[in-house]
């Protein structure tokens, strides 16, 4: 059975659904519970799109996720939002024939939004990103886009993801409410999300931590953007645990420690190392966090669950006994999932204090 090709799910001899074999993936059925045709992607996409308009509508919000794979009942599938462009990423290789026919499936629905050009981005290990233009003119190498009113520039051609981390937008804007007043810490930083909305909701000052420099290039931009002047805050270039050691020794505190590490368990095989990687890094936050400091820790990993990623922020792995779960945040609203589907529910956002 080829890559694609369309199949009928059948148990105990009654038809349950219909799919699109995937033989080379962990799944070897995407699931669409109908047969695959360009109409039903059509209707799925209007509804996501409809969905989407309802929850930005009036919220000065120009980045989101419009559609969410199996989130949206499109199982391989998703696309990012980021202004006047969409950028398309197809999970596993169920897809991969019938780009011909989502692209022309589409195009009509996110032209809707005011989206003038849409490109599939392949990420290949070790090399820079491929795009292919599914319609309109090519990506530009950055773009800016609002969140909740705050501008940011979005790497569309070597960013992380489709460009940005679109499912921690409410956590950005939440941590901007929490950071008055007091000296921020944001580890793995990337492109400076939470840092540029903890400036702007009166931090006294924030440090950003990222290993690659670009991503503090492209933060600063930002800060321009939104009128913080980025001088008045550091960007540190730096391996996040080895800093974290080097804190420590010195004493030095924070009043707010945001923690959002890429995935250290990209499949069930590391989740043991993983969970100690875990607790290695939550005992460096707990270290330099100041006597009744926030901590708010994440972790973007399906295969740890909530329980497991708990089980890192207890008192044995912080060696301190003085923090309370206060919030647990899974994924934004443009990141939906199936009440039957744990999986998907992957984004673990933690605030102890």
């Amino acid at each position: 059975m080829g890559t694609g090709t369309p199949v009928t799910i059948v148990h105990e001899g009654d038809v349950v659904g219909h799919g699109l074999a995937d033989p080379g993936s962990p799944i070897e059925v995407r699931a669409w519970g109908a047969p695959f045709t360009a109409t039903l992607v059509r209707e799925r996409a209007a509804r996501a799109a409809s969905i989407r308009r309802r929850f930005f509508e009036g919220q000065r919000t120009t980045a989101f996720r419009l559609i969410a794979g199996e989130g949206d009942r499109m199982p391989g599938l998703v696309v990012d939002v980021y202004g006047p462009y969409a950028v398309v990423r197809l999970d596993g290789g169920s897809l991969l024939p019938h780009r011909e026919l989502l692209a022309k499936a589409l195009e009509p629905i996110v032209k809707q939004l005011n989206v003038i050009a849409m490109s599939e981005r392949e990420s290949v290990r070790g090399e820079k990103p491929k795009f292919t233009v599914w319609f309109g003119e090519a990506l530009p190498e950055q773009v800016t886009v609002e969140e909740y009113g705050v501008p940011f520039v979005v790497d569309l051609q070597d960013g992380q993801k489709t460009g940005a981390f679109l499912d921690q937008r409410d956590n950005r804007r939440l941590v901007g409410t929490l950071a008055r007043d007091k000296r921020v810490l944001n580890l793995f930083s990337y492109a400076g999300g939470f840092s540029l909305h903890a400036a702007l909701g009166g931090a006294k000052h924030v440090t950003s931590v990222d290993i690659a420099s670009k991503g503090h290039a492209t933060a600063q931009k930002s800060f321009v953007l939104a009128g913080v002047d980025p001088k008045l805050h550091s960007f540190v270039t730096a391996d996040v645990f080895q800093f974290l050691d080097r804190a420590g020794a010195r004493g030095d505190q924070w009043d707010l420690i945001v923690c959002d590490p890429p995935s250290f368990a990209p499949n069930e095989k590391a989740v043991v190392t993983a969970i100690a990687a875990y607790r290695k890094l939550h005992k460096g936050c707990a270290r330099v966090l100041a006597p009744e400091g926030l901590l708010c820790a994440a972790s973007c990993s399906s295969h740890i669950d909530a329980t497991r990623f708990m089980a890192t922020l207890d008192d044995v792995s912080l060696d301190r006994n003085d923090l309370r779960l206060l919030q647990l945040n899974g994924p934004p609203i443009d990141h939906p999932t199936l009440p039957a589907w744990p999986e998907g529910r992957y984004l673990k956002f933690a605030i102890l204090g």
